[in-house]
């Protein structure tokens, strides 16, 4: 018995993605940041697609794939420690729905941020560097690899 722990999962990150109603706050979330930049009155439409979309691949990358082992109480003795939330979800298997979702969301912001800059040269290659960013970490091959010894600990 796990004492101090309140749920029933050995770690609670590997679901939190297939949890109800959670890709529809994500989509929601990310409408309220376009919505909140788009309140700031010196800011043109080309820039708040930009700021969303780097923002939101900022925060994602902080969350996916530079914060490691899991906040709550685990009994698995410590194995997660040393993997990101990314590599946490579904227990490791690729192609999952939640993955897919993950992976083809920050690419259709990407689309939708490159067509309302009308493809300026600047805003292009931003989105693209910021898009890049969030989609290598998470192919397989780079499952458990730490570039140049980043984030190894």
């Amino acid at each position: 018995m796990n004492v101090g722990v309140a749920h029933s999962e050995v770690n609670p990150n590997t679901r939190v993605m297939n949890s109800r109603g959670i890709w529809l706050a994500y989509v929601i979330s990310v409408g309220v940041l376009h919505i909140v930049l788009l309140s700031i009155p010196f800011f043109s439409i080309p820039v708040v697609w930009t700021l969303t979309n780097v923002i939101h691949n900022l925060v994602m990358y902080l969350l996916l794939h530079t914060v490691k082992g899991t906040p709550f109480e685990t009994p698995d003795q410590g194995k997660d420690r040393l993997l990101t939330h990314w590599e946490q979800i579904d227990y490791g298997t690729q192609c999952t729905s939640s993955r897919k979702f993950l992976s083809v969301s920050p690419v259709v912001l990407y689309l939708l941020t490159s067509f309302y800059t009308k493809y300026d040269p600047t805003h292009f290659v931003v989105n693209t560097a910021s898009l890049l960013s969030v989609l290598l970490p998470k192919l397989p091959q780079f499952h458990g690899v730490r570039v140049f010894g980043i984030n190894k600990y």
